[in-house]
């Protein structure tokens, strides 16, 4: 049973007050490895509000004590062309921090944190790090920082300085933490914060983030947009069909005209299967789309418990 909103929600409304700083340090601090104390939330493109939000990435800057930036983004439905957005995202923001006549040494390290509800790219894991290095082509070295550079930089290695990406493929994991950072994928995946976590941060998302403890104007606002995402993920999921269905149609029809009869009973049978598969095929959608199991058990007239062995 869920008991906290979600996060990408909580991150448009409530994570940029001061009070509730210590959630996104204990989140940032499990996955990054380190103790991160959040200086300020800055101003981002998402900041907009309009009804579309839910479907599109939400942006948070946040400045460290250390002076680094950290982009957070949420993105619920797939994007094609979303590695591409990911590195737009560090460029400009690079650019848009530098001053006239500044060093180059004064950029700011950036950090992009990417929370996806879909399988971005092509791989098993559910999280991915990413950072720069330079490899010698014929000795093979790994290029490091001279003495003099180090100074320079205020760093030890070439990674240090150049942007690192880390991309949280929610739906991936497999429900089983293995640590505090998976009790927080596992957070984000099921907005459910489980006894007996550990994890830096969790226990004040469950305090603070208690759906209970919404005002009636802040309800009011989390359902309609959790409406807005129910309409879009279903009428996403009803067009796909809707093409799947005519496709089987013109199969059926071409076969029958070439000959090729279907029985009655194994009409009925076929019906059956392809009603089956339907909803099947719509889980598996919903579930790519960040919906939760109790929201497509109710779109999809399947049980929880279907739902849970169709998508895992």
């Amino acid at each position: 049973m869920r008991n906290t909103i979600r996060f990408d929600w909580a991150i448009k409304r409530l994570l940029r007050n001061k009070a509730n700083f210590g959630i996104l340090e204990g989140f940032l601090s499990e996955l990054l490895g380190a103790d991160i104390k959040i200086e300020s939330i800055l101003e981002s493109e998402s900041n907009k509000q309009s009804i579309d939000n839910k479907m599109n990435r939400v942006d948070l800057l946040v400045r460290d004590s250390k002076g680094e930036l950290i982009i957070i983004e949420v993105q619920s439905n797939y994007t094609h062309d979303y590695l591409a957005r990911i590195l737009f995202g560090v460029s400009k923001l690079v650019v848009d921090n530098m001053d006239k006549g500044m060093e180059y040494s004064m950029i700011k390290k950036v950090i992009s944190v990417n929370i996806v509800y879909f399988d971005l790219g092509h791989g098993n894991d559910y999280i991915y790090h990413g950072t720069t290095n330079f490899i010698g082509l014929y000795q093979k070295d790994v290029l490091s920082l001279s003495t003099h550079e180090q100074i320079v930089f205020q760093a030890e290695q070439i990674p240090q300085v150049y942007p690192e990406y880390y991309i949280i493929k929610v739906n991936k994991f497999d429900d089983v933490a293995k640590n505090t950072l998976d009790e927080w994928i596992d957070f984000l995946k099921n907005e459910e914060v489980r006894e007996g976590t550990k994890a830096k941060g969790l226990m004040e998302a469950k305090e603070k983030l208690d759906i209970l403890k919404l005002s009636k104007e802040e309800m009011a606002e989390y359902e309609s947009d959790l409406d807005a995402w129910r309409d879009y993920a279903s009428s996403m999921s009803t067009s796909f069909l809707s093409g799947k269905l005519e496709g089987e149609e013109k199969g059926i029809k071409i076969g029958e005209e070439k000959g090729i009869k279907i029985g009655e009973g194994n009409k009925e049978n076929y019906a059956e299967e392809r009603v089956k598969q339907e909803k099947i095929e719509m889980a598996k959608k919903c579930k790519q789309k960040g919906m939760a199991i109790a929201d497509i058990a109710e779109l999809t007239g399947l049980t929880e418990d279907e739902v849970r062995e169709i998508v895992s």
